[in-house]
């Protein structure tokens, strides 16, 4: 199990994906203080009220009236703040997320097609979606709520220790506890919240399995075995979500209720042990006030791991993807002339311990016709996928004009050699599409050309 220390790096790797949205956080972070101040001067002009008007029996109209509106004024500010640094924060978390799902989507398209022949595509998938949005919690309630808890509490303290020393260092031994809970916390849930990802991660690729060969399960009438499958998918996620459900339920608020309500007790017995006059009334009430308000920014900081973890966990799933081997291509820039192709003893293997093609030696003249023909899983798509450069080779040489086919840089070699596909249908969407791939570069021009070329077609026919 790793520690805080060791998580941080993923962590701050996350927070820097929001630096493009710092005036807007640091506006958010400002109303956040400003709203804290807020409502720290609402038990302040209750306990002045208690100990100044309401103890003399003093009580005039207008003052109370001002220290009521001025009260009802405080909470509404602080309500209006939190709601305008609400929307900052969500605002900078969706850009968050979109920039991040760009760039994992951009790793994914850029790996070798080696890397899809052990990665289920439902994994991936769960990477591109589940675990971005979880990425998106961090934002919105993570560092919101860490900042605003930070604030209330920084803002209390200083009240607190305005008011009473004695009461304050009561009322921070809480602190200790509460430090200790995050910690065993920490260290328990992280193992647990990796297995919980993990198993949605299965549960995605099953599903996608399933959807995309639906055919032949019901044709061969394996519906059965495959929701057993599932049902053991699920039974294992639940099995791993209820086991940090119950560690959050011993380690996060009922037990921390228990040390504000330990405080509580002290705080009492601090006061009656004191002579009658040291501590007034007001300032108790003040520090009750207080303390409630306190632990409830302490339990919200302390729940937040679990979101915090979650997000830790899907924030390294997602840069392992992005940090993958990105394929490789060389850097000869010279276009293919004549188109000759060259193999010479060529052997290849999907993995090490089963060879697909072996020692193959062919020569195609330019301007030339051959037709490979053989059994399904002969390497007939395997060696076209050699061509492309898509894997690179086990043992021997594949040669396009006399140069290796590992030496031509990614434009050259997709400009100069040119694959169709088998797939009848590559995208949902226009026939058009289809056959430009969805590159709408020019399109007025290809439209036109199109269409005169469909013309001509349909004549000739």
């Amino acid at each position: 199990m790793r520690s805080f220390g060791q998580l941080w790096p993923t962590l701050k790797r996350l927070l820097a994906y929001g630096s493009p949205w710092r005036k807007p956080l640091s506006v958010a972070v400002i109303m956040l203080w400003i709203a804290a101040a807020a409502e720290v001067s609402g038990p302040l002009l209750i306990s002045y009220f208690i100990d100044n008007m309401v103890a003399q029996h003093h009580l005039p109209l207008g003052k109370v009236a001002g220290l009521a509106a001025a009260y009802v004024g405080l909470q509404f500010l602080a309500a209006g703040l939190h709601y305008a640094q609400s929307l900052l924060f969500n605002r900078a978390a969706v850009g968050v997320v979109q920039t991040l799902r760009t760039d994992v989507m951009d790793a994914a398209l850029r790996q070798p097609l080696s890397a899809f022949d052990t990665q289920p595509v439902g994994q991936l998938i769960s990477r591109v979606t589940n675990d971005t949005e979880v990425i998106r919690d961090l934002y919105v309630t993570v560092v919101a709520t860490v900042l605003r808890s930070a604030a209330l509490i920084g803002a209390m303290l200083v009240a607190m220790f305005s008011l009473d020393w004695r009461m304050a260092l009561v009322a921070i031994l809480i602190f200790p506890a509460v430090l200790t809970v995050m910690i065993i916390y920490q260290r328990y849930s992280t193992p647990m919240v990796r297995r919980v990802r993990a198993y949605l991660a299965d549960i995605n690729d099953g599903f996608n399995e399933i959807i995309n060969g639906m055919s032949v399960i019901q044709q061969f009438r394996q519906q059965a075995r495959f929701g057993e499958r599932m049902g053991e998918a699920s039974r294992s996620h639940y099995m791993a979500r209820m086991q940090t459900l119950r560690l959050d339920g011993f380690l996060l608020r009922p037990l921390l209720s228990l040390f504000s309500a330990l405080i509580l007790c002290g705080l009492l017995m601090l006061f009656s042990f004191t002579s009658a006059g040291t501590i007034e009334v007001g300032v108790l009430y003040a520090f009750i006030s207080y303390l409630s308000r306190l632990n409830e920014p302490l339990i919200e900081l302390t729940t937040q791991q679990s979101m915090l973890q979650q997000a830790v966990v899907a924030g390294e799933r997602v840069f392992e993807l992005m940090d993958r081997p990105r394929q490789r291509y060389g850097s000869d820039d010279r276009p293919l002339q004549s188109g000759a192709i060259d193999i010479d003893h060529l052997s290849f293997a999907y993995r090490d311990d089963s060879l697909v093609l072996q020692d193959i030696t062919l020569s195609v003249p330019p301007r030339s016709f051959v037709a490979l023909v053989g059994h399904t899983g002969s390497g007939k798509s395997t060696l076209a996928s050699l061509l492309m450069g898509y894997y690179p080779l086990t043992q021997g040489e594949i040669r396009l004009d006399g140069r290796e086919i590992s030496s031509f840089n990614h434009r050259v070699l997709r400009q100069g050699v040119a694959m169709v596909q088998q797939d009848p249908v590559v995208m949902a969407d226009t026939f058009l599409a289809n056959v430009t791939l969805g590159a709408m570069f020019q399109r007025r021009r290809s439209g036109r050309r199109w269409k005169r070329y469909s013309w001509q077609t349909w004549r000739a026919a």
